[in-house]
């Protein structure tokens, strides 16, 4: 911890705009649209600490209050349901369901992995318990970045 701290004091430009970027790439890769924000937030805070200088609890406080700010807003101002609904083409979680898929390893107490087009995702079956490798699925729902799936016939 006291290494990042001195990190943080020394360049606090680099590391918070290198969280941004980590961040960024998470959610690039899980596409949950949830580490969006906290990321924006941290490319904020770099520009703060390379114009502003704040010192450390001031670009603490300035990420926590710009991440909460930013990710109630974004669920005020762009719920992910409503674009769904109507369609929205942009939105590639919706286009999940209905997909068949196959488990990549049993499942237990009703979780585990299916691959589907390629990825790998993390599953739920429907009315939980065990499913077998390999076993077929349909995604029915998507809660978060966790696929909601159910055995095909």
């Amino acid at each position: 911890m006291a290494a990042l701290t001195e990190i943080l004091a020394a360049q606090p430009f680099w590391f918070w705009a290198g969280l941004a970027a980590a961040l960024l790439a998470v959610e690039a890769a899980t596409g949950t649209g949830w580490l969006l924000w906290p990321a924006s937030s941290a490319g904020v805070v770099a520009l703060a600490a390379l114009v502003l200088g704040p010192g450390l609890m001031g670009q603490a406080v300035l990420f926590a209050v710009l991440t909460l700010v930013t990710t109630f807003g974004a669920r005020r101002f762009f719920p992910r349901g409503e674009a769904a609904a109507l369609g929205d083409i942009n939105d590639t979680s919706a286009r999940l369901v209905g997909q068949p898929a196959r488990s990549v390893s049993a499942f237990h107490h009703g979780a585990g992995r299916i691959a589907l087009d390629g990825k790998e995702w993390a599953a739920e079956l429907e009315g939980g318990g065990a499913l077998t490798a390999e076993a077929e699925v349909e995604v029915t729902g998507i809660r978060g970045a966790i696929l909601q799936v159910r055995r095909r016939h």
